[in-house]
């Protein structure tokens, strides 16, 4: 269990290093003026999002010999202001353990996102909330709690691609099907996937009063 967990966190930070080394060389090279108007936020992102990944999922429960099964995730994200987003999202995954289980599950969870640098075209997010976590057709369902970590890398205006992981915590020790001791379960979801980015106000750059233009600077004088 402990190797799978290590090959999980590996291949998610050379993932954040990959693209944390393409943000930086096109950093360089397209370099943007940032300033309190966002211009950078509303030229590439915007307030509206619609967001999917796929990834893989894996238990942590009383059953040895977790596997990493499907998962897959589809949602909608409003931001608040630049830095803070309050998202919806719908989970498609399964989790099981070798030669003994494997079982759909599916969650509806409500998190407050922060994207720590808005204005930049790599920036790293954080978030946490609370979800329904429910087995197929609904036959079993109940509360959770959950919180992760993640990039995003700006690819062109109005898409961005991601790179996430979540841990989240159940309040019941009968996910995998086995009640023994007093730990409830617990699972981890990892994925990549796409931002879009749509519908947004304020999508023209917008020019501060006081900037210079050709009106401003050339100004017509009446004789």
């Amino acid at each position: 269990m402990i190797s799978n967990y290590k090959q999980l966190f590996i291949i998610f930070f050379l993932c954040l290093f990959v693209l944390q080394s393409s943000a930086q060389n096109k950093n360089e090279e397209d370099k943007e003026t940032i300033d309190k108007s966002h211009e950078f936020f509303y030229k590439y992102r915007g307030d509206n999002v619609f967001t999917a990944a796929l990834g893989t999922a894996v238990i942590n429960g009383d059953f040895p010999d977790p596997l990493f099964e499907f998962y897959g995730q589809v949602g909608f994200k409003r931001y608040i202001n630049p830095y803070v987003n309050v998202n919806f999202t719908y989970n498609k995954f399964n989790l099981a353990h070798k030669n003994i289980s494997n079982t759909g599950y599916m969650s509806f969870d409500l998190n407050v996102e922060s994207t720590i640098m808005p204005d930049r075209f790599f920036t790293p997010f954080v978030f946490a909330g609370a979800g329904i976590n429910a087995s197929n057709y609904f036959n079993e369902t109940g509360m959770k709690i959950q919180g992760g970590f993640g990039i995003e890398y700006i690819i062109m205006e109005d898409f961005g691609v991601k790179l996430f992981t979540d841990y989240n915590h159940t309040f019941s020790d009968d996910l995998d099907g086995k009640v023994y001791g007093k730990a409830n379960d617990t699972f981890w979801r990892i994925a990549f996937g796409l931002n879009y980015y749509f519908g947004n106000s304020n999508k023209k750059q917008q020019i501060p009063e006081d900037a210079p233009t050709i009106i401003n600077s050339n100004p017509i004088i009446h004789k």
